[in-house]
Formats: structure tokens, sequence, C-alpha cells
């Protein structure tokens, strides 16, 4: 169906259906054309019966108005049936003359055959409507222009008889030729505002669903969940955290759509019917304790909303938070403020100490008394060991590598790791208790050498700390565990760790003993997170002096290079510079 822009008159709207752009719009207009249609097929049908009353009756004589009036049926009958619904537009085109010219020469052709005994002039009426709405303005004036020129030109033999008659019927046909005119005005101006109202009411439907599609897709994606509820407690909507947080499974969930479904929920309904009472929004500490699972502890904020006014139902939000994420974010952030002081007060305390320490190993040159002596013994070791903590502190600043060299490190494992548990181990005279097994193949792992160091560095110190004295107490081994990754796995025969400190081992400054920092297995986790890689913690068994022996394991995973670079070869040298390329 073709579709054209709106004309503008000074009328307003000229094609009050022209601008129909939506399916519904069109649907619309199809009604009305259906409705115009059953209108033309009635009026046939009554035309036709009244034909054969008459003649049955004697009434008419003429065999041409029953003719007519049964094309006239038939015209109508086809057009119902296979004519399409289109706009008439604003000129006099073969469509109009196709619906409303035949309804106007059928009727002029009635009213001139049948004369003064029948008075057809209403059936104009017709017409008139159908080009006024499913037309513009100037084919609906076009129209009734031109039944009143029928009108008047069926008046002409008349006015040659000066009588009081003649005038009558000349002055009847002025009036109804001039409330044509009106009713013509006055359907297409009414036609025009209910179309220019269906537009709005499409384009603010659509803005609203479109709304509402964003306010789904934004409330879907909260962290936080959001439960709307009515003022008897049925759930009208729960986005996935709500769901999450409440009904943890999907027997739960078929009994959410009520508060009342559970009794763990009648809390939240207490808190909404407080809300809606006293007509503000509130806020508690609710505790949710499902049979069979762990309590959960939420923060619960209400928001009624107030429709009354409008004929409405109230409503309430609920706003859910899970206090262990509120406690875990405030928790990362005071870490965040504590970390940047110590950053800061590590910086300062590093030249004192240093000062200290020096100031130390002069006054122990000097001194031969063995009392004295293990005074400044007891300096140097807490000096080292704050010093210890400064370090840790100012790494875990900078722990993370820039992303441009990541593609660039790329280190030997076993070769690398034998280096560093050598020098571990003579730094700390551990040879012994350190066993060190490599797998022996040629792997090209993505990672800093000296951020590996330092990984291996703190992990080793660690298990140190808990290790047994005994041979091979500490085991480190090399594994690839296929042609994309391998690991290294330190392992220590300690006892088995709490489970509130395993669950904060990677965080920082958190430690189990008062001496450490907290900040070696952060820093441990920085540095592989920075390089593509990934460290954990698990219990697992090894062979200690011929028997299996639970211990500590942390293990790291890495990202695995295809190939190795080629060695160089004996004529090459590489100079200790930088070359520079032009």
């Amino acid at each position: 169906m073709a579709q054209r822009s709106p004309e503008r008159s000074w009328f307003g709207p000229a094609a009050p259906w022209g601008a129909m752009i939506h399916a519904d719009d069109t649907r619309e207009f199809s009604r009305v054309w259906q409705g115009f249609m059953t209108a033309r097929l009635t009026l046939g049908l009554v035309l036709v019966a009244m034909q054969f009353t008459m003649r049955a009756t004697g009434s008419a004589h003429s065999l041409w108005l029953l003719i007519i009036s049964v094309a006239y049926l038939a015209s109508t009958l086809t057009t119902g049936l296979f004519g399409k619904p289109l706009f008439l537009g604003d000129r006099f085109n073969r469509h109009w003359i196709r619906l409303v010219g035949l309804d106007v020469l059928a009727f002029s052709s009635l009213q001139i055959l049948q004369g003064n005994a029948v008075n057809y002039t209403p059936l104009f009426a017709l017409p008139i409507l159908l080009a006024s709405v499913l037309g513009s303005l100037r084919l609906a004036l076009g129209t009734a222009a031109g039944v009143t020129v029928l009108l008047l030109g069926s008046t002409l033999p008349q006015l040659w008889e000066v009588n009081v008659d003649a005038a009558v019927t000349s002055l009847q046909a002025a009036l109804t030729s001039a409330g044509y005119f009106a009713v013509a005005l006055l359907a297409n101006q009414l036609s025009s505002r209910l179309a220019s109202e269906g537009l709005k009411a499409r384009s603010s439907q659509a803005a609203a669903i479109l709304q509402r599609q964003v306010n789904e897709l934004v409330i879907g994606s909260l962290p936080d969940g959001v439960l709307i509820v009515d003022s008897q407690g049925g759930v009208r909507a729960a986005n996935p955290a709500a769901l999450r947080l409440l009904a943890s499974t999907p027997e739960q969930r078929t009994l959410l759509n009520h508060l009342r479904g559970d009794t763990v929920w009648l809390p939240l309904l207490e808190l909404a019917q407080r809300s809606f009472h006293r007509g503000a929004g509130q806020q508690e500490d609710v505790t949710i304790h499902h049979a069979g699972q762990g309590p959960r502890r939420l923060r619960v904020n209400t928001l009624p909303t107030n429709p009354q006014d409008l004929g409405g139902e109230s409503l309430c939000v609920l706003f859910l938070q899970d206090q262990r994420e509120l406690e875990a974010r405030m928790r990362t952030e005071k870490l965040a403020s504590m970390g940047r002081m110590s950053t800061a007060v590590a910086h300062e305390i590093r030249n004192p100490l240093a000062a200290i320490s020096q100031a130390n190993a002069l006054l122990d040159e000097d001194l031969s008394d063995p009392r004295h002596k293990r005074l400044t013994t007891m300096v140097a070791q807490n000096a080292q060991r704050l010093a210890k903590i400064v370090d840790d502190i100012l790494n875990a600043s900078r722990a993370q590598p820039r992303v441009g060299d990541l593609a660039t490190q790329q280190i030997p494992l076993d070769e690398t790791v034998q280096r560093i548990c050598r020098d571990w181990a003579t730094q700390n005279q551990a040879e012994n208790r350190l066993a060190c097994t490599l797998c022996g193949q040629e792997i090209l792992v993505r990672f800093d050498g000296d951020h590996l160091r330092r990984v291996l560095f703190n992990l080793l110190d660690n298990a140190s700390r808990f290790a047994s004295q005994r041979p091979g107490s500490m085991q480190l081994e090399t594994r690839a565990t296929g042609e994309q990754q391998a690991s290294v796995h330190v392992w220590s025969d300690g006892q088995p760790m709490d489970q509130t400190v395993e669950r904060h081992l990677f965080e920082p400054f958190f430690s189990s003993e008062s001496r450490s920092s907290g900040l070696g297995l952060y820093l441990c986790r920085e540095l592989c997170e920075g390089h593509g890689a990934s460290i954990a913690y698990r219990r697992s068994a090894q062979t200690l002096e011929g028997a299996e022996c639970q211990g500590n394991e942390f293990y790291i995973s890495f990202v695995r290079v295809a190939e190795m670079p080629p060695a160089p070869t004996e004529n090459s040298v590489t100079p200790p510079w930088p070359i520079t390329r032009f």
C-alpha cells in the first residue's frame, strides 16, 4: 500500500491517513475501510429491497430504478470482497471514481428517475463521509461541491415556474448542500485529529517500550538485587541478583512468586508492609536462612510508590545487598587507603633505617664484650626484618609489569628455576632441606626472570617458616602440563592451614603471624597475573623419607611458548650494550 507524507493546509493535515507507517495503524485503517464497505453493502441491500417492494405494490413503474439498485449492490459487494484498503489522496483519480463517484452517480440517477416520490438526497452523506475520512480536505470539499451542483441542477427545471414550491425546493437544496459542506469539513477534521493522536500514541508507546527494555537491561545487570512486590506480598518482578540472594535452588524460585511462599521471606514481607503503611522508605538488615544452607545476611532498602492519585496500585521496590559483599568492599577500600599510606611511610622509613643499620655495623666493629655483641646482633636482625617489610611494601606498589614488555619476556623454565633454587638455598643455608626436581624438557614460558625470582623467593621463604628440618621437607618441581601450559610447584610438609587463613591467603596485609607484612603472597599473585600466569594453593601429598606425607603446595601455571629461541653460534657475539639501528 502506497504511503504518503501528510500535506498541511489551513485546516490542518490534508491527508489524515497518509502518514500511517506502523502495522497497527494500517490495521486500524483497514477496520475503517471495512466499516465503509459494510455501510455501502447494507445500503445497496436496502435499495434493492425497497425497489422490489415498490414494484410489488405498484409504486414504481421504471425498471431502471431496479437495475441501478442491483448494479450498485453488485459493485459494493465486489469492492468489499476483492478491493484492498487504499487512500483516496487529494485528487479526483480512478479510485475516487470507483468508490465516491459511483455512489454519487447512483444516488443522482435514482433521484432523477424517482422524481419527487422518494427523496434520495440524504444518501449523499455516505460518499461525502467516505471522501472526508479516506481522502484529503480538498477532495472532501470537492465532493461536497459536486453534490451541491447536482442538487441545484436538479432544481433548474422548476425555477422556470414562478411559484412558492419552486423557491422552497431550491432553498431546501441549498440548505442541504451547506450541511454537506459542514459534514465534509467536520468529518475530515475529526479523522485528521484521530489519525494524529494515533500517531502520537504509537510514538509514545514505542518510546515506552524502548525505555522499559533499557530499564530491564539495566536492572538485570545490577549487582544488587531488585525485588518489586505489591501490597499483598506478591512478587511482580525480580532481577537475577535477587534470585541468587533469595532462592538459590529451582524449587525455591518456584515459590518466589509470593513472599508468603516460604517463611524465610516473611521479614521482607513485614518490611514492605511497613513501607506501605508509613509511605516512606525503610532500611533493615535481614537474615535469610534456608534449610540445609548457611545463613545469608542482607541489607534491605525499600522504596514505595504512591500512584493512588492516578487510580493505580501501590508497589514497593526492595533493594537487596549481600552484607558479605558490602563488608568485602569496605575492607578493600580500607586496604587500598592503608596501602597508599604504607607506601608513603615506607619511603620515609628507608633512609633512617639504612642509617641505623650502618651505625650498628660500625658500632659492632668496636665492641668486644659478648653481651654488647648480642645487642648489636639483635639490632641488626630487627633492622633486616624491618627492611624486608619496607621492600615488600614498595614492591607491592610496583608489582605489575609493563604490558608492552610481556611479549618479549620469555625465559627457559628449568634453567631459571634451578638457578633460583641454588641461590635461595645458599643464602638460607638450606641445601639439605630443599629438593629441586626438573622436568628435563626445553620449556620456554612468558615471564620476567627477576619477577619469577621474587615470586619463588617469597614462596620458599613462606615454606621455610612452616616446614620441618627433615631433609626434603621442601620440594620444588617443574612440570610440562601440555603444549600450551607449564607449572612450578612449591611443596612443604607444614601443618594444614586454618580455613579462615586459607580464604584470605592472597589478600594484601593479611598474615597469620605478627612478624610478616602480609604482602608476600599478594605480591606473588600480582606478578603472576601481570604475566598472564596464575597462582593457587592446595593440600597435597609427596614422598618424604620413603613415605607419603601431606603438606601445603603452591603451584604456578605459566603460558608456554611454542618454540625455544635459536641458540647463538660460536662465531656470533652478543654485545652487552643495546644496538641502535638506523
